[in-house]
């Protein structure tokens, strides 16, 4: 783990500086373009802001993924999950898909059958190359010995399944993080707290191509909030919130392929907990009040902290401390399976 900590610091660092390099540029393309967030009665800000600072986002992690390459052994950004996969590879695809229509969601207000088609198919591209939910291991059979490995007794494969299962899963994190864009650096603090733990986590399994983009996602996070955090200048958009959670989740399948049970499944929920607990309180609430999965109100968390009373950063840091402990509970739990 030691020996991946400098690159990790390294990767979180050239993305971010990336990210404010880049965002300036964005800015004026936002303004040229006219993608424009006009005041709506639920938003905090009080004048109309520029759209698209996911771009930047993405080109900071998209280009500290490509000058990473030799800093990982062979120079690959390969894990063991099956022959001629690259599971890497689906997921930065996947995301470029992913950042591509939210770009454009964000300029025409595509229709939620588009943004949903387009998170699916990114969710095969991921899946098809290896970024897939194999199967998960079998709660009540008893752990595999050091020699026999995973059994069809300790573990349930879930063979042409794994596909929609996965699809699913990178559909609902990305959702739940469109949903959690909602105040002045919240989405972009929770990502990068998440995406660190995702790092560290992966860096003591000894993965080093999760370790190193969970952290270049961390990182355009971090260099983003630089202009994000309250008061913001400039949004994340479309093409930043569904991006982040696209990448979280599928680097949340990577890391946790063929794990012991309470890190395959637990370890993920926990880290990805607040976003998609609160989507799915959020539209469950909804479908039972017989509105529209998607209609916009102001029941997400970070609405029900500001109608307490809570001011923009207090609301903001209240959810980043429940991703925080959410996260080192997640930390902890590896932790003790590990000793």
């Amino acid at each position: 783990m030691n020996a991946l900590l400098v690159p990790m610091l390294f990767a979180a660092l050239l993305s971010a500086l990336l990210v404010v390099a880049s965002v300036p540029l964005v800015k004026r393309l936002a303004h040229r373009f006219g993608v424009i967030r006009e005041v709506r009665a639920r938003d905090s800000h009080s004048q109309p802001m520029p759209l698209w600072g996911g771009i930047a986002m993405f080109i900071g992690f998209a280009i500290t993924v490509v000058l990473l390459r030799p800093l990982l052994p062979g120079h690959k950004f390969a894990v063991p999950v099956g022959s001629g996969e690259h599971p890497i590879l689906g997921i930065v695809l996947g995301a470029t898909l992913v950042a591509v229509v939210g770009m454009l969601d964000d300029k025409k207000d595509l229709r939620p059958s588009i943004q949903a088609g387009a998170l699916l198919l990114g969710g095969f591209i991921a899946a098809a190359l290896g970024a897939r939910i194999e199967g998960v291991t079998n709660p009540f059979a008893p752990a595999p010995s050091s020699t026999g490995g995973y059994t069809s007794d300790n573990y349930i494969a879930l063979g042409l399944w794994s596909y929609p299962i996965t699809m699913l899963w990178t559909f609902l994190a990305a959702k739940t993080f469109d949903f959690l864009d909602g105040l002045d650096g919240l989405a972009a603090g929770v990502c990068a707290i998440a995406a660190t733990t995702m790092g560290l986590i992966a860096a003591a399994k000894n993965e080093p191509a999760v370790a190193l983009l969970a952290m270049a996602l961390s990182g355009a996070c971090v260099g983003f909030l630089r202009f994000n955090y309250n008061p913001a200048s400039i949004f994340m958009g479309t093409v930043g919130s569904q991006f982040l959670g696209f990448v979280l989740a599928s680097l949340a399948i990577v890391g946790s392929i063929k794990a012991p049970t309470a890190i395959a499944v637990v370890v993920p929920l926990l880290v990805l907990g607040v976003p998609v607990f609160d989507g799915l309180y959020v539209v469950g609430r909804r479908v039972a009040q017989g509105k529209r999965p998607t209609e916009a109100d102001r029941t997400h968390i970070h609405h029900r902290l500001r109608d307490r009373g809570l001011s923009v950063r207090q609301a903001v840091w209240a959810v980043y401390a429940l991703t925080g402990a959410c996260c080192l509970a997640a930390l902890l739990l590896v932790w003790q399976l590990s000793r």
